[in-house]
């Protein structure tokens, strides 16, 4: 099965889609508003790498690696990578590929440009973050699909993710690498949110960055995104703070490109305060459904039926910082009604799909 729609995803297809593809197609099944996307699963890449046969050189190229020596490890990379983009996917999986893309065309009515992104099946585990080992790719079309699915597998072997598995005791053996192709929204504003509060692991509130343009200006650092910290059961906004944001990333013929502001925009709040309450709001049905505090990647766009724009959901991984650490306990147990009702409103529920 190289490919997976994410909605035809089922919990069992976890396996072969890695954690990203898993989130997407969890949330689009569960009817929360996720771009319509596909997944290239782990099997895509084994069978092609096995039928070119490449896989056991890779295992041998990798096998006794000091992971300590760096220039050993990018040789050992670099002919990996090379072996892998130069071999391709296998025929099947590749019109498997160009088949996908075109259904996607064909469900959104338009050449759809796709965000193609890795998510390798050590990705997001709340134990360990793997995420940001591989590359993404924004803004792609056409045949450029099918090269940048192979250069997103070819990425499960840079240089930093060779070290990472080996620093983490993770072997080689076992990685492999489905690749997420969704389409892109051309959002009025994008960013994350954490529904904790990640300087201090407050769970009683959503902390939210956003700028903007395309999220990439906030997930990579390019701007200091406004940030917005709002109550997770009542969703008062209480604390906004607004930065000056010089740039907006947004799309281009190749790519995506950095657009300067000028001096109103940069300084005007890329969210409404409307707009603040309901990217809260998603975030805590994203982490509801999950039953854990989510990093959430969303965007606003603009273009909907109604002409409002419209929060979507990007991706959505485990937070793994505070998440991880013992909650404080409570000695005495719930001492009103009123606390009953705010431990209820706060501890998230596990939503589960209709039979």
């Amino acid at each position: 099965m190289p490919v997976i729609f994410f909605d035809e995803y089922r919990p069992d297809h976890d396996p072969i889609v890695g954690g990203k593809c898993s989130s997407l197609g969890a949330m689009t099944t569960a009817g929360l508003p996720v771009p319509d996307g596909f997944a290239v699963t782990t099997e895509g890449f084994l069978h092609s790498i096995n039928h070119h046969g490449i896989y056991t050189h890779i295992l041998e190229r990798l096998e006794g690696l000091d992971h300590r020596d760096l220039e050993a490890v990018s040789a050992a990379g670099a002919e990996i990578r090379s072996a892998i983009v130069e071999a391709g996917p296998a025929p099947e999986v590749a019109d498997a590929i160009r088949c996908a893309y075109t259904r996607l065309c064909e469900r959104s009515g338009d050449q759809v440009r796709v965000a193609v992104r890795s998510s390798a099946n050590a990705e997001d585990q709340p134990d360990a973050s793997f995420a940001g080992q591989q590359d993404t790719y924004l803004w792609v079309g056409g045949d450029d699909v099918v090269a940048k699915v192979v250069d997103c597998w070819a990425s499960l072997f840079t240089d930093r993710a060779i070290v990472y598995r080996a620093e983490h005791g993770y072997p080689h053996s076992q990685a492999a690498i489905c690749v997420g192709v969704q389409k892109m929204v051309e959002p009025v504003a994008a960013g994350v949110a954490f529904t904790l509060n990640p300087t201090n692991g407050d769970r009683s509130k959503v902390v939210i960055d956003s700028a903007w343009g395309l999220g990439e200006s906030v997930v990579s650092g390019s701007v200091t995104p406004d940030n917005f910290v709002v109550d997770k059961v009542i969703f008062e906004i209480v604390k906004k703070t607004i930065s000056p944001k010089e740039i907006e990333v947004v799309p281009a013929a190749d790519g995506v490109e950095h657009r300067p502001l000028d001096p109103e925009r940069s300084t005007a709040p890329s969210l409404t305060d409307d707009q603040v309450r309901a990217v809260a709001r998603m975030a805590r049905a994203v982490e509801k459904h999950f039953g854990r505090p989510q990093d959430v990647e969303w965007a606003l766009d603009p273009h909907t039926a109604d002409g409002e724009p419209a929060v979507v959901l990007l991706q959505s991984r485990p937070e793994t910082v505070w998440s991880n650490k013992p909650r404080p306990t409570v000695s005495q147990g719930v001492h009103s009604a009123m606390d009953g009702i705010v431990s209820t409103l706060l501890n998230p529920v596990r939503v589960k799909p209709e039979t």
